[in-house]
């Protein structure tokens, strides 16, 4: 068994980052903490390890538990199996309302609102 994993690879195989690429770069912005101390993309992370890092669309931090070590991308009920939230639940809704506040304030439409769109339009007659 693994004594520890890549930061990158493990933020990038258990699903916060899209690339492994995005996970190293937030590393290297100095973004991504461990115990008050800044994580390299390096840096082997362990098993009861809780790391502070951005949520990726918003503001505040995310709060998690390293709970199991992977290294390649497995499916998102495994993936979540390997670290513990304890973010504050009143981040995550304040996160949840600033995106939603900048969704209203512009942006690309969604599926949803490009039918209603299309059928105001005469699209979908």
């Amino acid at each position: 068994m693994m004594e520890s994993a890549r930061a990158d690879k493990w933020l990038w195989a258990t699903r916060f980052f899209k690339t492994r690429s995005q996970a190293a770069n937030t590393c290297e912005l100095e973004k991504i903490h461990r115990a008050g101390h800044l994580v390299k993309p390096a840096t082997g992370l362990r098993p009861g390890d809780v790391i502070e890092l951005p949520f990726p669309d918003g503001p505040g931090q995310r709060v998690i538990r390293v709970l199991g070590l992977i290294e390649k991308r497995v499916g998102a009920p495994l993936a979540q199996a390997c670290y513990e939230e304890l973010t504050d639940p009143s981040v995550v809704v304040a996160n949840k309302q600033a995106l939603q506040d900048r969704r209203d304030a512009g942006g690309r439409p969604t599926k949803k609102e490009r039918r209603q769109i299309g059928r105001i339009r005469g699209f979908w007659d």
